[in-house]
């Protein structure tokens, strides 16, 4: 089931994408087919992405694979989950955390502020043999009641410092009561505040470095957060 977009929050023109580069993403012993925008540099002077990065602050940092959803990935690879649990994935950009959740056999819904986002974390779902899955458009700021899942997933979301709060919060709302939040960060100017504000929010994690590496060779590193509710 997919969510159609909701008004007044954003859906990058596809127009403005280029075509879809179609990458292979390889998590632990399995390859993944991820689909992406070819050409984010014209994405960043269309007219309405340029609307929302002024009037907004909303970057669409959603379009590239990032080195803590590689991370996160490898990580869900090595564990084991109950078959069928609900997974939601927070600022999914592409899905890739989230397709790695759906071959590890959890029911998952993607989240994300674009609808485009969404829309490429479907077609990626559906390029990897997977078409039993949901989506949502969500705000972290104006998040919608009703939502309750055991498994929470996200990867580099902190990239603002603006978004910590909202972030946690959202986390907070939607995490069930004995739910665990699995989220990698590179540890982006921000984490000291990510951390201080989990503090303050009343939850436990536990911290362990992860590396990932891409195309070409490079590798980086970062952070995975295992959190709880106290």
């Amino acid at each position: 089931m997919s969510s159609k977009p909701i008004k007044n929050m954003p859906s990058t023109p596809r127009d403005s994408l280029g075509p879809t580069i179609w990458e292979k993403v390889i998590a632990g012993e399995k390859e993944f087919t991820i689909g992406r925008p070819s050409d984010t540099d014209k994405m960043l002077n269309h007219p309405e992405v340029l609307n929302e990065i002024t009037y907004n602050e909303n970057m669409p940092y959603w379009a590239e694979i990032w080195p803590s959803a590689r991370m996160l990935a490898k990580f869900l690879m090595r564990e084991n989950f109950e078959p069928g649990v609900k997974a939601l994935e927070i600022g999914c950009g592409l899905g890739v955390v989230g397709v790695v959740a759906l071959h590890k056999g959890m029911e998952v819904t993607f989240s994300d502020y674009d609808a485009t986002a969404l829309e490429f974390a479907a077609e990626n779902a559906r390029a990897n043999g997977f078409e039993k899955f949901n989506t949502i458009q969500i705000d972290w700021r104006n998040v919608p009641d009703g939502l309750d899942y055991p498994i929470i997933l996200g990867s580099d979301l902190v990239y603002e410092p603006g978004n910590v709060e909202p972030l946690v919060k959202m986390i907070s709302k939607v995490m069930a009561k004995d739910g665990l939040c699995l989220m990698t960060d590179q540890d982006r100017v921000p984490a000291q505040l990510l951390r201080e504000t989990l503090d303050a929010s009343g939850f436990v994690y536990t911290t362990q470095v992860l590396k990932a590496g891409l195309p070409g060779g490079i590798k980086h590193k970062g952070t995975l957060y295992s959190i709880r509710k106290a």
